[in-house]
């Protein structure tokens, strides 16, 4: 006989295959639904967002970016507590429990540059940025002049060898060409990867010291017209940048996984693994033309080649090149600066919304920009508290110092924090950097469908009458590089989320605490910026020409970042989804594969366990999922009565990204835990998905590979398992 429960356990099979297959990934319903939401909750919901969204005002975003890059406020530097205590003092004015917490990292600044080409026809070069009439902040006093932090002290003396941009492969080449640079100095442009992976594999290879120029074709007259004319970079721009081995781990050199503190314990200077090895210096494309004109040697291979009037050659140098540089290595204060709404019903549930202030130079652009619009966004929800809101969960803002060296003060704050933030941090929410480009969100997969829900719903600021997913979505498709990639995109309905490795303030939270974090900016898709990044001349002059004149887009992101705080803040259950983070594990995986395929036969490597891991992922996810759908049909008030029970299940949700945590860390860098995301070892910023495995097999480290299956399946059944008991918890609530 056909029971009723067995008509029930059917269905629920036949709709767990339809999410799984994607042909029901979105929940209809007969009214407006929010994820996380009772249908009770969502008119007042929807009426508080729309509040807030008439709230973010492009004048304020102006005014406080006018003021913060009105001067030079690198970390260390008086400028920095300057501008950390306007910071302050508007987060005050607005009603907010504000604060500065003081912490001290090593940040050595220069006191002696030294580069000069000798021979017959020797060349000293300039090593500064001058000023440009049109931009009256490019003469500003007390900024850091061109240089890389953490480079080593060095008084050398070698023959130049031109390394393309400096990455592994490019020693391969020279390998084939026959060039060595044991003993020789490299120069290698900017790109490509980040300026700290340069050095450090140079000196892998030998070389004992290490130029860093922008090639034209890069950043400069090649792409368009130059500064002040156009955006990008002039001939005697310089970018600035720490060369910290991050990829090993970010924050103090001295003080690696814990909390830097006054009088606190600290390595010595030799001990510290994360500072260059060999002199390191930046210069501009000005100065590197002599430098480049003085190699002999092959020519250059065609795809080395920038946009400078000349023919690049591989080197070694004629002549010799002389370079010293040295160091003050003090350890300097870092503020961080903080605002806190508390919540009312979980107050040991967090949101955390950062972005850092301090700058190289002025730094409108970067970081500025993302600065400001976290500052708007923060006003506009106190002006919600003014008028009697209360959030359900605690939010707090935070304005990080240090970031440009290596993500200092968000490292140094978290470590210190850590347990406490373990245990109560729902997401982290970056905005490093926006401009009048495209919407980019990265981040934890689980999110995924939050963001495609709330930029579902805000008006783009291309004027085109569309939504901010609509513009966002179309700007994909229209960049794919295949047809099958373009097909993918136009199937679905959502935002695709790109994962984040490395670079900012999430890292810390992502990485090593493994708390769900997302990175949400507007990007110009040409890297428009690239031209005065971390240069003087990204200033509040640039900015209103070049980067958001009218600060619509700034607006914009703090609409987007508000929106998405008031939907984690207030949700009755947290909006984390995850079949999306099933079926993004899931592509990963197949690429790996594809990539395994090319090994030889004997070093073939076994994905059963993680295809089995999946399949109950996939499983569990959907499961969830169906759960979830009757949600909207229930009492707030009878689910709030439940307090601590609907405590114990969003715990159980946002901390499911703990168990992709793995302990010992990841090889030769145990300071980053993710096993799902994590900075290439050789790539720096850019991410490595389930890094374990991926760089096991690129670095034909097969037995690492092979482990790391292992671990990260057996992670994967974790999550499955939290997200099963999530389920069991919701249903119990539910009934």
């Amino acid at each position: 006989m056909f029971h009723l429960r067995h008509f029930k356990s059917f269905i629920k099979s036949i709709l767990i295959i339809s999410i799984l297959t994607g042909l029901n990934v979105k929940v209809s319903a007969q009214v407006e639904s929010l994820r996380g939401f009772t249908s009770d909750q969502v008119a007042s919901q929807k009426k508080r967002e729309t509040t807030f969204q008439a709230t973010p005002d492009p004048k304020n975003l102006r005014d406080y970016m006018q003021t913060i890059s009105s001067e030079p406020h690198h970390a260390g530097s008086p400028g920095s507590k300057k501008v950390a205590e306007f910071i302050l003092s508007k987060f005050k004015e607005w009603g907010l429990n504000a604060w500065i917490e003081q912490q001290e990292a090593l940040m050595p600044f220069p006191v002696e540059r030294l580069l000069e080409l000798q021979g017959p026809e020797p060349y000293r070069a300039i090593l500064q940025e001058p000023v440009i009439p049109e931009d009256i902040d490019s003469s500003d006093e007390g900024g850091l002049p061109p240089y890389n932090a953490y480079s080593a002290d060095g008084d050398i003396t070698a023959k130049l060898v031109f390394v393309n941009y400096g990455i592994p492969e490019d020693y391969d080449t020279l390998e084939k060409l026959g060039i060595d640079v044991t003993g020789k100095i490299v120069i290698a442009k900017y790109g490509r990867s980040w300026r700290g992976i340069k050095p450090k594999v140079a000196a892998e290879h030998g070389a004992i010291g290490c130029i860093i120029y922008s090639d034209p074709e890069d950043d400069g007259y090649f792409q368009g017209d130059v500064y002040p004319k156009g955006p990008w970079k002039p001939w005697k721009g310089v970018q600035r940048g720490s060369v910290m081995d991050m990829p090993t781990h970010p924050g103090d050199p001295l003080t690696p996984g814990w909390g830097s503190e006054p009088g606190g314990k600290r390595l010595d200077r030799a001990e510290a693994k994360t500072l260059m090895r060999i002199p390191v210096l930046p210069i501009s494309y000005h100065d590197a033309k002599p430098l480049l004109l003085s190699l002999r040697g092959p020519v250059a291979p065609e795809e080395w080649r920038g946009a400078l009037p000349l023919t690049y050659h591989v080197g070694p140098s004629e002549t010799n090149v002389h370079l010293k540089l040295s160091f003050d290595w003090q350890v300097r204060p870092l503020y961080n600066v903080f605002a806190r709404i508390d919540g009312s019903t979980f107050p040991d549930e967090w949101i955390i919304n950062g972005n850092h202030h301090d700058a190289w130079v002025n730094g409108a652009m970067d970081p500025t920009s993302g600065n400001v619009s976290l500052m708007e966004t923060a006003r506009g929800l106190s002006e919600l508290v003014r008028q009697g809101w209360k959030p359900q969960r605690t939010i707090i803002f935070a304005s990080w110092d240090g970031e440009e060296w290596g993500l200092l003060g968000s490292t140094e704050w978290a470590e210190r924090h850590a347990k406490e933030l373990s245990d109560k941090v729902a997401v982290y929410i970056n905005t490093d950097t926006t401009g009048g480009g495209w919407f980019s969100a990265a981040g934890s997969h689980s999110l995924q469908a939050l963001v495609t829900e709330v930029v579902g719903d805000l008006e783009g600021p291309r004027g085109s009458g569309g939504t901010v997913l609509s513009e966002a979505r179309t700007h994909l498709i229209e960049k794919a590089e295949t047809d099958r990639e373009k097909e993918r995109l136009i199937a679905r309905e959502d935002l695709p989320l790109a994962p984040i490795g490395g670079g900012s303030d999430y890292t810390v939270f992502l990485d090593h605490l493994t708390i769900a974090s997302l990175d949400l900016n507007f990007t110009d898709e040409l890297d428009g910026y690239a031209g005065i990044y971390h240069s003087a001349y990204d200033s509040f002059s640039w900015y209103t020409r070049f980067g958001d004149p009218d600060f619509s887009f700034g607006k914009t992101l703090s609409k987007i970042v508000g929106t998405i705080i008031l939907r984690l803040a207030d949700s009755t259950v947290l909006p984390f989804q995850f079949v999306d983070y099933a079926e993004t594990i899931s592509m990963y995986v197949e690429e790996l594969e594809r990539d395994a395929s090319k090994l030889d036969e004997s070093q073939q490597l076994d994905f059963e366990p993680l295809r089995e891991s999946l399949k109950r992922l996939n499983k569990a996810a959907a499961s969830y999922e169906l759960v979830l759908k009757e949600l909207p049909a229930a009492s707030v008030s009878t689910l709030v009565a439940k307090e601590d029970s609907l405590h114990a299940l969003n715990k159980l949700l946002y901390q499911s990204e703990r168990t992709l945590s793995y302990t010992a860390g990841l090889p030769k860098r145990e300071w980053f835990k993710h096993l799902v995301y994590a900075p290439g070892f050789y790539t720096g910023y850019g991410v490595k998905t389930l890094p374990g495995i991926r760089e096991g097999l690129e670095q034909n480290a097969l037995d690492e590979a092979l482990k790391f299956i292992s671990v990260v399946s057996s992670s994967l059944d974790d999550l499955s398992g939290q997200i099963e008991s999530a389920e069991t918890a919701l249903s119990h609530l539910l009934q």
